[in-house]
């Protein structure tokens, strides 16, 4: 069964009708009646299955049931109450999957449409999945209608209000393929994950610019203090020019460490093949040395061994040590999660797998929803501090003093 030409038509006209963000997403929006609208043709499509015939075919000879009107059942929704005809049959056999016989809460049929697209299937992926399951051929564009009202979703969660101290925060970016004005062009998700003083994770915003730039990062870091963060321990970034002075600006206590894995995947590129496993022997010298004193006679033996071969690869960890050495001052617990931004990474690579069958998106809100929406799947297993965390905040508050202060 396709879906109607009427609803199809309808929900044209309500959509070019709609003015507002209340015309389309409120309790008697454009939103609200397209739901109702789909889940009535559905119902339709499942008892068609019941039955074995469809809603205008000639009913077949053998058996005797048949079609018989329909009732009217209100459930919850966060449009308010939402009255379905659901549609009868004359043995009273037919039991809905779609709507069961004693639900009363529409939000399991959304989340379900909504976990879809968390997931990562596409417009069509759903549309293909609804008509294998209900027998509907509903247009991706449908769809997406019904995904937009995530966007005001994103807009209350981006905006909220965040905690005042953030003992760690890791700032990096992931970079997508968006459509703008008919071409294909590079945009950058900036990300910015802390760790709250229960030591569990929290994405403070999700924001799309272009290509990742310290000038971004200053506006993001702007924002976040306006949204109520007051202080900053650590920071941990990746090597971008201008980063650690753009923190200074508005976090002027902050420490900065920037990412060592960073600085090694960058460093290697510039390495010949043939002397990439001792340079790396040496370097490990440098990097996982007990102390700072010892890292820096390392660093020194580096640039006596290969400063002449590779110049360019010593003066950068000579150049930026100051921010590369930062995590030589705490205890191996906090070393151990300060010193890369692996953690950050690691939501990144998850982002990745949700959107890599997208060759690019139609535009940045498009990117902004899907990224929002795969958060909120990956989130629901932030349940649990990082490890040690009590013994690492104990650290803290001798390291810091009056910063790291807590109510018992």
């Amino acid at each position: 069964m396709k879906l109607s030409e009427e609803l199809l038509k309808q929900l044209q006209e309500d959509v070019a009708k709609s003015k507002s963000v209340d015309d389309l997403m409120g309790k008697d929006g454009a939103v609200k009646r397209l739901i109702k609208g789909l889940l009535e043709e559905m119902l339709g499509g499942e008892l068609s299955g019941h039955l074995g015939y469809e809603k205008h075919e000639k009913k077949p000879k053998e058996g005797s049931n048949r079609r018989n009107g329909s009732s009217q059942k209100t459930l919850k929704s966060e449009y308010g109450p939402l009255t379905i005809d659901i549609p009868r049959d004359r043995n009273g056999e037919f039991d809905p999957v779609l709507i069961a016989k004693y639900q009363k809460d529409l939000g399991q049929i959304e989340e379900k449409i909504l976990s879809m697209y968390a997931k990562g299937m596409s417009t069509r992926d759903i549309g293909a999945h609804i008509r294998d399951i209900y027998g509907i051929d509903i247009a991706p564009t449908t769809i997406s209608a019904i995904t937009e009202k995530v966007l005001l979703r994103v807009k209350q969660w981006q905006s909220r209000a965040l905690d005042s101290l953030y003992p760690i925060l890791y700032f990096d970016a992931i970079h997508f393929k968006v459509r703008e004005e008919g071409r294909v062009v590079t945009k950058a998700a900036y990300t910015a994950l802390g760790i709250d003083m229960r030591g569990h994770k929290d994405l403070l915003g999700i924001w799309i610019g272009d290509a990742e730039s310290a000038t971004f990062w200053l506006s993001v870091l702007t924002e976040i203090r306006n949204r109520g963060v007051l202080d900053i321990l650590i920071t941990c970034v990746d090597g971008l020019k201008g980063f650690p002075e753009a923190i200074a600006t508005i976090f002027p206590k902050t420490e900065v460490q920037v990412c060592v894995i960073h600085q090694i995947r960058n460093s290697l590129r510039y390495i010949n093949w043939s002397d990439r496993r001792p340079f790396m022997k040496d370097l490990k010298t440098v990097y996982q040395a007990a102390t700072l004193e010892a890292a820096e006679t390392a660093l020194d033996e580096l640039e006596e061994k290969w400063g002449k071969k590779y110049s360019l690869v010593v003066q950068s960890w000579q150049r930026n040590w100051p921010r590369l050495s930062t995590y030589f001052k705490y205890p191996q617990e906090i070393r151990r999660i300060i010193y890369t931004t692996n953690i950050v990474e690691g939501l990144h690579r998850q982002l990745r797998k949700v959107t890599k069958n997208k060759a690019s998106f139609p535009h940045d809100d498009a990117l902004r929803k899907q990224l929002f929406m795969a958060f909120e799947e990956i989130s629901k297993k932030w349940n649990r501090p990082l490890p040690k965390w009590p013994f690492i905040l104990s650290q803290m508050n001798i390291i810091f003093g009056k910063r790291v202060e807590i109510d018992i």
